[in-house]
Parts: C-alpha cells; sequence; structure tokens
C-alpha cells in the first residue's frame, strides 16, 4: 500500500487489478491536494442554508456580474459527444452497462451516485465493469444461461462520480475517509483515460449536486492536476454539470465559465431540483410545495428553471440537456399507451423548448425519445446555434413556489411515505436503481418524498380536510403501509428485504426535529 493508505474494504476477485499501489497513490494524492478545499466548501453550504432560514433569498451574485456580461464560449465538443439526443442512464452493474451501451443511445451516463447504492462491492465492482467495457472485453451470463456481449456500434461513455458530500470509509488517505468525488473520478480516470483518447473518445463525466460556481472551480482545479499528472492532454476531460438546485441555477453562467476548457455543457435534474427547493426552503411556512405529483415542468419555477439553462447554454456553446423519463414498459398494454403518450409530450415540449437531448432510464423508451428528437433535429447533431432571446427570467421567477390548484392531500402523504420506505429498503439491499410502480426510481425520489414529509410535518400542513399533517398522522400511514408491503410482498421477503430497517430510517430523515441533509448519509452507515 502506498503510504498513508487504508484498503478496509474486502478485495475480492480482480479488486486488485483496480486497487493498484499506483491507482492509490493517485486517488490519495487527488484527496491530499483537494480535500481541505471540499471540506471548506461543505461548511461553506451550512452558512448559506443558515442564511436563507434567516431569510436572505437567493439570488445571482453581483460580484460576478463581469463573467454574465463578457463575451466567452466553453470549448468546442468532441466528435462523440457533438449529438447527444438521447441519453440512458442507470448503475454500474454488469449486465446493465452491457445492455445500456447497446441500447441505441448516442450516450450512457454510468452512475456511481443516485442510481448506486453505494457499498464497497458496488464501487469497485463497477470500475471494472467500465473498464472492461471501455476494452470491449466485457460480457456477461445471466443464472438462466441468457449470454451478453457488445454491439458493433455503442453508446459514448460518461461517468457520474459521487458529490461533494460523500464519502468512503472503506478507503482512507493519513486515517481519514476518502472524499467519494475524488475516488470514483481518480479511480476511472486513471485506469482509462489513455485509453479512451486512443480508441478516439475521452474521459466525459457528469457532475452532481453543485450548488456554486466555486465548487465548479475545484472540480476544474482537480482535471487540471489529473490531466497533468498522468501526462494526458489538457482539454482531454469533459463534463456536464446537473443543475439539481436552486443555488446552482443563479450560477449557471458561472459555473460554465469555471468548466470552460473542460465543459461538455448542463443538465436540468429534475428531480433532485425539486428535493433542493424544498430542502433550502424548508423553514418557510411560505415556500410550502403540494404533492409532488402535481409539480410538473411546466409549473412557473420549473419552466423558468429550464429556460433559463437553455438560454444560458446555448449563448456560451454549450449543450442544454433535458431531464429523464423514468417509465419502465409494462406488460400492460393499456399501462404503456398511457405512460409513452406522457413521455412523448414530456419530450416533445423539451425539443420545442430547445433542449439538445434528453434522459431515459430504460432501454424501451429510446425509440420513443429518439423519434421526437430526430423530428427536432432533423441532419443536425444538436440545436445549440438556436438561442432564446425571449427569455428574460428573473430571480423572483426561479423562487415562485405557486403551484396553480396544486394542495396537499392524504394521496400525497401515502404516496412519499409508500415510495421513500420502499426504495431505502432496496437501497439498503444495494440496488440504487428500484423499479417502483413501473418507474425506475433513484435516490432523488425519495428524497424528495421524505424533506416532503419533513417541510409539511414542520410548517403545520393541512390537507384539504382540514387534517393536520403531524408526526401521529405520518407514522399512523406509514404504519398501514408497511402492513401492507408485508401482506402485498409476503412475510419472508419483507423480513429479509430491509423494510422494517427502512421504516425505521425513514421515521428518522422525515420526522427528526433537525432537518437531514441527505437521506444518504445516515443509510450509507446501515450498509455492509
Amino acid at each position: 500500500m502506498p503510504t498513508g493508505v487504508e484498503v478496509l474494504g474486502d478485495l475480492e476477485p480482480h479488486f486488485d487489478e483496480i486497487l493498484t499501489d499506483d491507482a492509490l497513490a493517485f486517488v490519495a494524492d487527488l484527496h491530499r491536494r483537494f480535500n481541505p478545499r471540499r471540506i471548506e466548501l461543505l461548511a461553506a453550504r451550512k452558512e448559506r442554508q443558515r442564511r436563507i432560514d434567516d431569510g436572505e433569498m437567493p439570488h445571482f451574485l453581483v460580484d460576478t456580474a463581469e463573467v454574465r456580461n463578457a463575451e466567452w464560449q466553453v470549448a468546442a465538443p468532441p466528435a462523440d459527444l457533438q449529438d447527444r439526443r438521447v441519453e440512458i442512464t442507470g448503475p454500474t452493474d454488469r449486465k446493465m452497462v452491457i445492455n445500456a451501451l447497446n441500447s441505441g443511445a448516442r450516450v450512457f451516463m454510468a452512475d456511481f451516485e443516485d442510481a448506486n447504492s453505494p457499498g464497497w462491492h458496488n464501487m469497485v465492482d463497477g470500475h471494472i465493469n467500465l473498464r472492461d467495457a471501455i476494452r470491449r472485453t466485457i460480457d456477461f451470463t445471466s443464472p438462466e444461461g441468457k449470454q451478453y456481449a457488445l454491439n458493433d456500434e455503442t453508446a459514448t461513455l460518461l461517468v457520474r462520480p459521487r458529490g461533494w458530500h460523500l464519502e468512503d470509509r472503506h478507503l482512507l488517505v493519513d486515517g481519514v475517509p476518502i472524499s467519494g468525488s475524488l475516488m470514483d473520478f481518480g479511480l476511472y480516470f486513471f485506469h482509462n483515460a489513455t485509453e479512451l483518447l486512443a480508441r478516439g473518445s475521452g474521459p466525459y463525466f457528469y457532475l452532481p449536486k453543485l450548488e456554486s460556481h466555486l465548487e465548479a472551480r475545484l472540480w476544474n482545479d482537480v482535471f487540471v492536476h489529473a490531466q497533468d499528472a498522468l501526462d494526458v492532454p489538457q482539454g482531454s476531460i469533459r463534463a456536464t454539470v446537473l443543475i439539481e438546485t436552486i443555488l446552482a441555477a443563479f450560477e449557471m453562467e458561472e459555473i460554465l465559465y469555471e468548466l470552460r476548457d473542460h465543459s461538455a455543457g448542463l443538465n436540468a435534474g429534475r428531480w433532485d431540483y425539486i428535493f433542493s427547493m424544498i430542502k433550502k426552503f424548508r423553514n418557510h411556512s411560505d415556500k410550502l410545495l403540494p404533492d409532488r405529483a402535481q409539480i410538473t415542468m411546466t409549473v412557473p419555477m420549473m419552466k423558468s428553471y429550464t429556460d433559463l439553462l437553455i438560454k444560458t447554454c446555448h449563448k456560451r456553446g454549450a449543450f442544454a440537456m433535458g431531464g429523464m423519463a423514468a417509465f419502465i414498459p409494462s406488460r400492460d398494454e393499456e399501462v404503456n399507451r398511457i405512460a409513452f403518450a406522457k413521455v412523448r409530450e414530456d419530450k416533445e415540449r423539451e425539443s420545442r423548448d430547445g433542449h439538445d437531448g434528453t434522459w431515459v432510464a430504460h432501454p424501451g423508451l429510446v425509440p420513443v425519445a429518439t423519434d421526437i428528437f430526430d423530428a427536432a433535429l432533423g441532419d443536425r447533431p444538436n440545436q445549440i446555434e438556436r438561442q432564446r432571446p425571449d427569455v428574460a427570467v428573473t430571480a423572483a421567477d426561479l423562487l415562485n413556489t405557486d403551484v396553480p390548484g396544486g394542495e396537499i392531500t392524504e394521496a400525497g402523504v401515502r404516496t412519499n411515505v409508500d415510495v421513500a420506505i420502499q426504495y431505502i429498503a432496496s437501497w439498503l439491499r444495494g440496488n440504487g436503481a428500484a423499479a417502483i410502480y413501473n418507474l425506475m426510481e433513484d435516490a432523488a425520489t425519495a428524497e424528495i418524498s421524505r424533506s416532503q414529509i419533513w417541510q409539511w410535518v414542520t410548517n403545520g400542513a393541512t390537507l384539504p380536510d382540514g387534517t393536520k399533517v403531524g408526526p401521529d398522522f405520518v407514522r399512523k400511514i406509514a404504519e398501514q403501509e408497511m402492513a401492507r408491503m408485508r401482506e402485498e410482498f409476503g412475510e419472508e421477503i419483507f423480513d429479509n428485504g430491509k423494510f422494517v430497517e427502512a421504516g425505521r430510517l425513514f421515521e428518522e430523515v422525515a420526522l427528526s426535529p433537525d432537518f437531514p441533509e441527505f437521506l444518504t448519509l445516515p443509510a450509507y452507515e446501515m450498509l455492509d
């Protein structure tokens, strides 16, 4: 082991091929150089939250007006990132990697973050799978004997590391758990950057959960150092930032500017964006949101945010990527008919608004989304040239939490409790991409669900009939939903499926006096 590095996780077969001395020395160097700034930025997040709790609303920064007013463009995209009309996302397990790369989507985002349960096996095994996929040596045989291998033509690979707030307790540097972001980025970059460039691609990333341009600056400094350290040409790395926090929405131009030599645009991370709106304004009773099903992409705050994202990206020559279609095709044709119509409507809106591409969670949705963006783009690989001079979004527009006709209902409370507990149970079992009610759910949905409950309870929300959404009311619904799950799934599956633990954790993150910033933090302590 390199000096100061300890691996506390089990060394399973082939793990030593990823956790080599040189790779560990590289990620340890990243951690030593950049972790102090990461800690400072996380402290700045807490201070910003304190000011919001005290009534200071987010705003466009005065100190960076010069950046917003100046003429500049991000670097031109490499050849295999010029057309991103449909991107598929999913975790890094072996079968998923093969199916996603073969799906017909232009891009596959391999996810070490919200669609992944970050147990030690999942993290290191994911790097093995991506390494093998890049070298086209990946294959898989199911327990039933079905064989999987890569097609001749596959999607371009992007990787989403964990957010700045997460650590990995299985890998210590100088006695401290390593930053999950730096571990995920560092191992992938060390093993694959040169190989990707030799194959005509490059080390491409999605960056999650950013809350400021200073956090983007930290990523850019990591990129510059990593490329120099491994003698990789500067600008080889390209990164798309997920705008999935309300604070990042006020700094989109600054984020692009900080990453301009490595930028591949911005993505409208809609589900985490809703979570961020709830979280940041959790103590403001005038900003209660209704049932999450009523928060569509056409309500004022969501339309303002996506319109501003498109305008900002295209002004700077960057991609503006649309949001997720999470539907999983069913054997019920009527269910499919209704769901596909909704997916089509959503993707047509995105293409009309000016997005350059969109996300899907299942290979079955790739043809639907592709047809829509084919019709919008024609022979063009994207529509970056389409400017949006009609868009003039103000701070008040971004902060407008009004949802016409919206209300908090018992059905909404029940859905939040139900889906959150089911998802947490799946996550604790090691599966971060959970199929629930024909939707592929990741951590963002559970975060919305439990944070809404917390906000409603804390701010004394009531149902249309006057019933107060208090702790006892929520606990009663949770008991009912848990009893239904036990009956529906059966005693054995329920007892062995982490549902009891999930119910306890849900109560902790939804009803505790102090708001837990991320449910995945206490959940991580429960993983093996």
